[in-house]
Formats: structure tokens, sequence, C-alpha cells
């Protein structure tokens, strides 16, 4: 073959193409758990810095084991639908933190997805919706911890915000960005911004939280925007909002069922007391 010719350069060059690819393919193919792995563990410390905001004992820092304080202090992860009803389990890595499961960024955009498609007027896609609720015990009480992910100025963003069981409370959030602007709108992802959100309240109205400049004027349900990053200030408050309020569904039934739990103790307690009084007239009509 005369290789000065096209035709050899053609082939050459085909050839040359398709080894290209194969090589890539497969170390591509090769390295996708080592890249799932670093995913799952960076969602895994983004959880636990949010849950853990509020502790005086724990603490997360560069040099903590995540996967092993994670499976000690997870009480439960499980998903909810849009109803409010458990839908679906999550490995805790009680048995082996390999085996630890957590919904990544990629889970969260499907999810966010659906809630599009609720918007347009398909609510039966509620009971499709698979929203990540992890329990921890830290210092002794039940913190949740609830994700959000929206659509920011120049690509997603995304968080995580830790309540108490009744979903009210805030007690630590954490965010970050795939590129939001540097110095301003991806300062939702530094310390002296999120760390606003600890001990602020979502409220009973149909606006949930605000990120707003001013901080909704000191309100509780309200946390200063980022100076000079309006557009990401209001996608962060949206992103918020929105799945806050499709999580109502599942902390209503945790407010209703202590409620319930509280009027049975209230009951039982009026009962003992009605039959000790009843006693004591039965012992003073002895006499």
């Amino acid at each position: 073959m005369n290789t000065n010719g096209n035709t050899y350069t053609v082939i050459y060059s085909t050839v040359l193409v398709m080894v290209v690819a194969a090589v890539l393919a497969f170390a591509a193919s090769s390295l996708k758990p080592f890249q799932n792995e670093n995913v799952k563990k960076e969602t895994i410390t983004k959880v636990l810095m949010a849950a853990t905001a509020s502790s005086q004992s724990v603490a997360v820092t560069e040099d903590t084991d995540v996967m092993a304080l994670y499976a000690q202090k997870i009480e439960s992860a499980f998903f909810v639908d849009g109803n409010g009803k458990v839908a679906g389990q999550m490995n805790t890595g009680r048995d082996n933190i390999k085996d630890i499961q957590v919904a990544t960024t990629s889970d969260l955009k499907k999810q966010n997805d659906i809630f599009k498609q609720i918007e347009k007027g398909d609510s039966s896609l509620l009971e499709n919706l698979r929203l990540p609720v992890y329990i921890f015990d830290i210092d002794s009480q039940k913190v949740t911890v609830i994700p959000c992910y929206g659509a920011g100025l120049w690509g997603p963003i995304w968080g995580y915000i830790a309540v108490r069981e009744d979903g009210k409370e805030i007690l630590g959030a954490i965010f970050d960005h795939k590129g939001e602007t540097p110095g301003l709108g991806a300062k939702i992802a530094e310390e002296p911004f999120y760390s606003q959100f600890k001990g602020k309240v979502f409220s009973d109205g149909a606006k949930k939280f605000s990120v707003v400049k001013g901080g909704a004027k000191g309100a509780e349900d309200g946390v200063d925007a980022v100076s000079g990053a309006t557009i990401t200030s209001q996608a962060l408050d949206v992103t918020i909002n929105t799945w806050v309020r499709y999580y109502e569904p599942y902390f209503a039934g945790i407010r209703q069922a202590a409620a319930e739990a509280a009027q049975a103790l209230e009951a039982e307690a009026e009962t003992s007391e009605a039959e000790a009084s009843e006693e004591e007239t039965g012992v003073e009509a002895v006499k």
C-alpha cells in the first residue's frame, strides 16, 4: 500500500481514532467506581456538616473519617413520596460502611425534574417522588437532614438543611454549586453565608423561607442574601421553598403523630389520676 496516498491516510486515521476511543472508554469504565465512591463520600460529608452544625461535641474536619462517623450517627435513611409516605430505604452502613447509600446530586436532579412536571399540573407524579430523608442521633437528639437542588445563575445549586424532628427549626445548613460567579454567587458555599441559617425557622405560610437583602428585616424565617449576587440568591430562595414544600406532607405527619402521642399521654395521666382519686375515696369510705 502506498503510504503516501490518501487511502492509507484515511485508514490510518480511522484505526488510530478507534484505538484511542477504546482506550478512553476502558479508562472511563475502570475509573467509574472510584468516581462514584468520591461522589458518595462528598455527599456524606455535606450531609454530616449540616447535621452537626449545632453540635457541641461532634464536628466534621478534614481529618474526620466521614464514612465511619456517618454509620455511627445515622439512625435511619429513607425516601418519602410527595404524599409524605415512606417509599424506600437506604443502607445506613451499620454492618459495612462500604454499603452506605445516599442520594447524590444526579438523584436530586431527577426529583427536581419531576417537580417541574408536577408544577405543570400532573399531580399523579407525587407518588413517583423519592425524596431523601436522613435522621441522625446528634447529642442525644434527633436531627433530620433534607436536601434541595435547583438552577442557579450558571448551573445547578444544591444544599442540605438540618432541622429538628418536626421540620420547623433549622439546626444547620450547607450549600454548594457547580459554576456560580467566584466572589459573588459562589459565596453560598461559604460558612459566613450558610451559618446564618442556624436557629432560623420555616414559617407556616405559603412562603416557607426567604433569602433576601436585609435578611427579611431580621425575621426568624429569612437570611441575608449574598451581596452582589441577586440572581443566585433568588434562585436559592426558590430552591429551598420548592423542596421544603414537597417535604411538608412528611413533616406534617410527624407533627400530627407527636400531637396524638402527647394527647394519649395526657389522657393516660388523667385516667391514672382519676383511678388514684377513686382509690383514695374508697379508702376514706372504709375508714
